[in-house]
């Protein structure tokens, strides 16, 4: 069996390759560009493409493609061989710095938001060098950003790089006021959790709604679902942890680093950690991951839910960003220090993330909200649609001592100011952890546990640090004008924690006292659906703030909106179609079936006996008759709202029409169904059950 350490990101261009694969000068001119921003030089790029390609070539690679991230959610590649053809009649195998840094894939077919008209199909991938390229199979793939003719972006990396880059500016500033001229950049590090569901091939063949909709549209509750907690941390089965193994060799040759792996609290849910790392490769690797896992479950003869919310009555599945900040020389600015000054800087930048958060819910909030993420929220371990930001008890009594300028009673009554600070004492895993929490601080960094498990993670973490950002500049604004730097500091400490106390919330997220206490007393924001919260992101502040950082121009900003909204729509659409054809197709004709089967049944028993009663199926076929009678109007009701959809002014109206008639309605025609299911024979049932899905895997 081959040692992890030897084969660790064996499939990866890393640093390690580059290193022993490029000339002194040509790797440090490169590692330049990578840490320092510094303009990549065509000679380099020419030195670069050709280690990289004998690289590739050696390790079977024929083929190239510039792997980006469209506005789909997942990932984009168009293959391009090495093979060039040489004068004797054979070939060649070339690859260029010109081909390594930019390619041209159309630019009108991807959603755009407006941005580019059907004719005007030029656009452009650019090579993304602080992202290693990787081989999946026998291609080379390059991470690249997207953009059109014009320059705007039309991807999920590039403003995600601008993002950071705005976070790493802005926080230079207030570092260098602490007298740190050492540091060179800072960066904004996540380890995503992924939750996910394993279920066989066999039964998501025989599902319609799952193989249209991932998820499943009906299905009546099992005898045994996740009240017993007995899947939570249980001993991975047989079958599960050979997928497992799989996917820790795939991922691990890949340079992905997968950490922890256990059964979830769902029955069927499982869940994949791995160590955190800079957010842009974060972003690229958890695409990636998402990928493999669904490649490798297929090999197993399984099929991995990505879904955030594929079956009702149990636990959905999220992927909580664990999202940090720290200098190139390591050091976590979200960490208590040793010595006073260094606690009065983490207080600054644990300030800077409250004020963003309580100034921004509407970003995070809508950076999260799809249609399957609306059905996954509010319940089941996920946090609600509220914002609220979850400290601790021990560093929420000393922002509260900080702020009333009372002694710190956790620290024998001492005083707290920049002088005398006891936060030296403080302990980073002090607190419970709060899953009912959308933000939770963890010791030294913060949980955003809103995120659904097939979302991308870009999003997230462009608004998150975006909005961090604008809050540091504020403060650099502040006290790079002051007259007293520690007077000034410790007052905008003081004032940040009392203009922001709001939005911190230590108890039960789920508590519904505590839903009316955010949005009724505290005035926190409470958009439970993708319609209400999406077109926020056009409200002027935001506008002004995310322009102002260069993280999107506006008519970027008024793509994604519409492109939100229209997913949305679309996605709750071929949810509706489905449900109409499986209720039309096979639900309705099953029930009518096996009324009919059990009407013939009780006939002969009454013609061989008149006087037998047959109470039983008389009262059975009575009920499925209602039953599908019920499910047939609820299903014109649902075509109905389907049809009025069509008068719908813009992407708005339509997905406000679609919350407020189509989602009722499919609701009304599945409890029909459910409680139709209930009833009826097994062997009369057209697919699998809930209790056959969650419990097939062994």
């Amino acid at each position: 069996m081959a040692n992890v350490p030897e084969y660790f990101g064996s499939l990866v261009f890393d640093d390690r390759v580059m290193k022993a694969n490029l000339s002194a000068p040509v790797y440090q001119s490169l590692k330049k560009t990578i840490d320092e921003g510094a303009q990549l030089d065509l000679s380099v790029a020419n030195a670069v493409a050709i280690a990289m390609k004998d690289w590739a070539v050696a390790h079977g690679a024929t083929h190239y493609t510039h792997w980006f991230q469209p506005l789909t959610g997942i990932t984009a590649e168009k293959h391009d061989s090495f093979i060039s053809p040489s004068p004797d009649g054979g070939v060649i195998m070339e690859f260029s710095g010109k081909e390594l840094i930019k390619g041209e894939p159309d630019a009108s077919s991807f959603p755009n938001g407006g941005l580019r008209a059907t004719f005007e199909a030029r656009g452009y991938t650019a090579w993304d060098p602080t992202s290693y390229a990787f081989i999946k199979g026998k291609t080379l793939c390059i991470p690249t950003a997207f953009c059109s003719y014009g320059g705007q972006a039309l991807d999920k990396k590039t403003p995600l790089l601008r993002s950071m880059e705005a976070l790493n500016k802005q926080a230079l500033r207030i570092l260098r006021l602490f007298g740190n001229d050492t540091a060179k950049c800072v960066r904004s590090s996540v380890g995503p959790e992924q939750e996910y569901f394993l279920i066989t091939k066999e039964m998501y063949d025989q599902r319609p709604d799952l193989r249209f909709t991932g998820r499943t549209l009906f299905g009546a509750k099992p005898p045994k679902g996740q009240e017993m907690d007995d899947h939570y941390f249980g001993v991975i089965k047989p079958r599960v942890e050979a997928f497992m193994e799989d996917l820790n060799d795939q991922l691990w040759k890949l340079g992905i680093l997968a950490k922890t792996e256990h059964n979830e609290v769902a029955p069927a849910q499982h869940e994949l950690a791995p160590i955190y790392t800079t957010t842009n490769i974060a972003t690229d690797q958890n695409q990636l991951t998402m990928e493999i896992m669904q490649k490798v479950a297929a090999k197993h003869g399984l099929v991995c839910l990505l879904h955030e919310k594929p079956f009702a009555g149990v636990n959905g599945s999220g992927k909580h960003n664990n999202w940090s900040i720290a200098t190139d020389s390591g050091q976590n600015l979200l960490s208590p220090g040793e010595t006073p000054y260094e606690n009065a800087q983490f207080l600054l930048f644990l300030c800077a993330v409250i004020k963003a958060v309580d100034d921004y819910q509407d970003l995070l909030r809508l950076s999260v909200a799809t249609a399957g993420n609306d059905h996954r929220l509010g319940a089941n371990e996920a946090p609600p649609a509220v914002v609220s930001i979850f400290v601790g008890d021990e560093l929420g009594a000393v922002l509260e001592a900080i702020e009333t300028g009372t002694p710190y009673k956790g620290a024998e009554k001492t005083q707290m100011t920049l002088g005398v600070d006891v936060l030296p004492k403080f302990n980073r895993d002090t607190t419970d952890r709060n899953r009912t929490s959308p933000f939770a601080f963890t010791g030294n960094k913060f949980e955003f546990r809103m995120l659904g498990s097939s979302n991308s993670i870009a999003c997230a973490n462009i608004m998150l640090n975006a909005a961090v950002a604008e809050s540091l500049r504020i403060y650099a604004n502040r006290l790079e004008q002051a007259e007293d730097f520690e007077t000034t500091l410790n007052s905008m400490i003081r004032k940040t924690i009392k203009d922001h106390k709001n939005i911190i919330f230590n108890g039960n997220g789920y508590d519904e006292s505590w839903i009316r206490e955010a949005t009724e007393k505290r005035g926190l924001l409470n958009y439970r659906t993708t319609p209400d919260c999406m077109p926020h992101l056009m409200d002027k502040k935001n506008v002004e703030m995310l322009t102002a950082h260069g993280v999107y121009s506006e008519d970027e900003l008024r793509s994604r909106c519409d492109i939100m909204l229209e997913n949305y729509c679309k996605t709750v659409v071929i949810e509706g179609n489905t449900m109409v054809d499986m209720a039309k197709t096979q639900i309705i004709p099953a029930v009518e079936t096996y009324a009919a089967d059990v009407a013939r049944s009780g006939a002969a028993k009454k013609a061989l006996d008149p006087t037998l009663a047959c109470s039983y199926e008389a009262g059975l076929v009575k009920k499925l008759s209602e039953f599908t009678d019920s499910a047939a109007m609820r299903t014109r009701e649902l075509e109905e709202a389907l049809a009025r959809l069509k008068v719908a002014e813009d992407v708005v109206g339509e997905s406000i029409l679609i919350r407020d008639t189509v989602l009722p309605a499919m609701e009304h025609l599945r409890k029909v169904c459910d409680e139709a299911e209930t009833l009826t024979a097994r062997s009369y049932w057209p697919f699998p059950t809930y209790g056959d899905l969650l419990f097939s895997v062994r």
